[in-house]
């Protein structure tokens, strides 16, 4: 693992930078959380603003649309744009982090040329139809049918957890195309327009009040066959990639930001006499150790990427399970920390505590990880 950058890693850095010093102090307010139109509409401008200075898509191929840098400049791109306190890509997040990167490693050039650059110049959403009702962890136990009609699926089912699907064009779909085959080996990878009919889209109201996943049900959607990614009955397989990006690099621009919540922990714990507590103190320094680690974690991950392919490997799994409990230790001590203003509803600090506690189950579910972690990685034999 090389963990040293090259003379033109940092002068990517240091361009980087000075953009983001000159563009930032511009932007218009935040729109309010629960306006989404708002959020898509400033997410996408931001999305676009990256485009034009030609930092969208830095490790996507140049074919792709991207400028195919190495994924080494991708890591100082996210940890130079959170540091600097610039937009995170919000609703544009599964086009951008897992979508997008499957459908340029896995689709057609057709494919890439008709859904990656509108990604990449902030002009369409996505979202992402992977988990149901009744399906639980076991994400291969996907229900939702889709019967083939001439050059159309006919698809019926419903999803839930679908991140973004009130404000997004397309969807990242799973459904299972052979019901007679064994579950891993009859799931097919679609994108299914979302204003096609038959889709009726329910939000769903989170613990901390937002919107940001809707249940999502499927009436005879008729989704054309040239929009399937890979083979018919292939999904799994494109899953896996899929969430290869999504566990071991959609997270890693928010390592950054636990590095830097940390940090305001203990300006505030000085601030307030909280600092004399030596047994808090141990903690938040448990917490850097914890969060420096995770940031070795993801340079070996994106070393292992850069030499196969791109592709992240298992060792996101790895990544996953210990940031998510990681990020929910944090602010467990930001609530020692702070005290009765961590009860506060209208706090970030309380906005941000519930939301790590989705954590866990994000992403896959820590049980999940472990069984990855134990089975693919140490080999260990399979559970019964």
């Amino acid at each position: 693992m090389d963990l040293s950058y090259t003379p033109e890693e940092e002068e990517f850095r240091a361009r980087l930078r000075e953009w983001l010093a000159k563009v930032l102090p511009g932007l218009p307010p935040k729109p309010s959380p629960d306006d989404w139109p708002g959020r898509r509409a400033y997410d996408l401008g931001w999305q676009r603003m990256l485009y034009d200075a030609g930092y969208a898509g830095l490790h996507w191929p140049a074919d792709a649309g991207g400028r195919g840098a190495t994924p080494t400049q991708h890591l100082i791109f996210l940890e130079e744009t959170e540091n600097a306190g610039a937009p995170y890509v919000g609703a544009n997040f599964v086009g951008l982090l897992h979508a997008g990167p499957t459908i340029a490693a896995e689709g057609s050039a057709g494919q890439r040329a008709r859904w990656l650059p509108p990604v990449l110049r902030g002009e369409e959403v996505w979202c992402q139809g992977f988990s149901e009702p009744d399906a639980g962890s076991d994400l291969a136990a996907l229900r939702t049918r889709a019967r083939r009609d001439g050059d159309d699926y006919v698809v019926n089912g419903s999803k839930i957890w679908t991140s973004h699907a009130e404000v997004a064009d397309w969807c990242e779909l799973l459904v299972r195309t052979d019901a007679k085959a064994p579950k891993h080996r009859g799931i097919s990878w679609l994108a299914m327009p979302m204003d096609a009919p038959g889709i009726t889209v329910r939000p769903l109201r989170t613990l901390a009040g937002s919107t940001e996943f809707a249940e999502v049900f499927l009436d005879d959607v008729r989704v054309p066959v040239a929009d399937r990614v890979g083979e018919e009955n292939d999904g799994w397989r494109v899953t896996m990639v899929t969430l290869s990006f999504e566990r071991g690099t959609a997270f890693v621009g928010e390592v950054v930001a636990c590095r830097r919540v940390l940090g305001e922990l203990a300006r505030e714990a000085r601030k307030n006499g909280r600092w004399d507590d030596a047994v808090l103190r141990r903690r938040l320094g448990r917490l850097n150790a914890e969060f420096r680690a995770l940031w070795r974690l993801t340079q070996w991950n994106v070393s292992e990427s850069e030499r196969s392919g791109g592709v992240p490997g298992i060792g996101g799994s790895v990544f996953k399970l210990r940031y998510s409990r990681a990020r929910q230790d944090l602010y467990d001590a930001a609530a020692d920390v702070l005290g009765p203003e961590a009860l506060d509803l209208d706090s970030r600090w309380t906005l941000d505590r519930l939301s790590s506690l989705s954590y866990t189950i994000a992403a896959g579910t820590s049980q999940i990880q472990r069984n990855i972690v134990a089975e693919r990685i140490l080999g260990l034999p399979k559970g019964r």
